[in-house]
């Protein structure tokens, strides 16, 4: 596997290895053209990212709530299937990423301490199963306890169970604090290897630090000099909005592989391709929107993104499938 220097504008180097597969894609490819629409209609959007200021988000101190966080995205990942994994919580019900959130808060509510690294560390299958309990059963069940045992014994090995002191010991910096979370705990390292060459995508990792800096505003220790070093947050909700307004193009099979809603492999070329295509998408919305002398930075792209994809219509071609750990 060939060793690639990172860019100094690029310290995380997704930038750099998905526009190397970009070069060398067969299945997906980036419609220049269509990029000025939608670059039009996020403009119109208001800038700005997520808001922590959610009534399903939990904050406690801020040593607890940064434990908390990491918790919640070390478990956010693969919402999809049929029937819908679902949480009832104060007479409402919720799906994905949000029942996700209904699901802890409601177990912090019922005492569990989310935040405690100890508690973490040997939690039973039984307590997580308890803990995310709901209509159905959340997909990839076996991972998620696994993830939080790791966030437990990670921030124990690494952190004395304070994930605060992981924040502290990054001094600001969004690229260090990846580094040091994908260290600590290994199921954030995501990584692909296309055509021998190693691809980062870092999506939960970087996504962790956009929510440090959302569930942290105004604490010092929320606060990144450089969050422009983020990139897109490479998942398969993105990819659907940017296929929708044309501006992700597919080869035959793999559109149709992905209209019938057939299982794409984690790692897979056609993957690596969906995802290499969405974080350069984004690169490029966020140099027009920058032309135009807007703050947008590629997170706040994504975010936008996002949130155009919640109210797309019902003739909206589908998302990839591919079960994953890490999106």
């Amino acid at each position: 596997m060939t060793e690639r220097r990172e860019p100094s504008g690029d310290p995380l180097g997704v930038r750099e290895t998905t526009a190397w597969v970009m070069s060398r894609a067969k299945s997906v490819a980036i419609a220049e053209e269509a990029l000025p629409a939608l670059a039009d209609q996020i403009a119109r959007s208001a800038e700005g990212g997520p808001s922590w200021d959610h009534p399903l988000h939990w904050r406690g101190a801020p040593e607890a709530t940064a434990n908390y966080v990491l918790v919640l995205d070390a478990l956010n990942f693969c919402f999809w299937g049929e029937p819908r994994w679902r949480v009832h919580y104060r007479g409402v019900t919720y799906d994905g990423y949000w029942a996700l959130a209904a699901a802890l808060r409601r177990a912090i509510e019922r005492g569990k301490p989310l935040w405690d690294a100890h508690y973490l560390a040997t939690i039973t299958d039984n307590e997580v199963a308890a803990i995310l309990a709901g209509e159905g059963e959340i997909p990839l069940f076996s991972a998620r306890v696994r993830h939080m045992r790791e966030v437990g014994q990670g921030l124990l090995a690494h952190a004395d169970g304070h994930f605060h002191t992981l924040l502290a010991r990054a001094q600001g910096s969004a690229a260090t604090l990846v580094r040091l979370v994908v260290q600590a705990f290994p199921s954030f390292n995501d990584i692909a290897i296309y055509e021998g060459q190693e691809v980062r995508f870092y999506k939960r990792a970087q996504l962790l630090v956009s929510d440090i800096a959302g569930a942290l505003h105004g604490h010092p220790l929320g606060q990144f000099t450089d969050m422009t070093i983020l990139t897109a947050f490479a998942d398969y909700k993105l990819p659907q909005v940017l296929r929708w307004h044309g501006v992700l193009r597919y080869t035959p099979d793999l559109a149709a592989h992905i209209d019938q809603r057939m299982l794409i492999p984690a790692g897979s070329a056609w993957e690596v391709e969906i995802r290499a295509a969405t974080v350069q998408a984004v690169e490029r919305l966020a140099a027009m929107l920058a032309q135009r002398g807007g703050n947008w930075p590629a997170w706040r792209v994504d975010w936008a993104l996002w949130q155009i994809g919640q109210t797309l219509p019902p003739e909206a071609p589908p998302y990839h499938r591919t079960r994953t750990i890490f999106y």
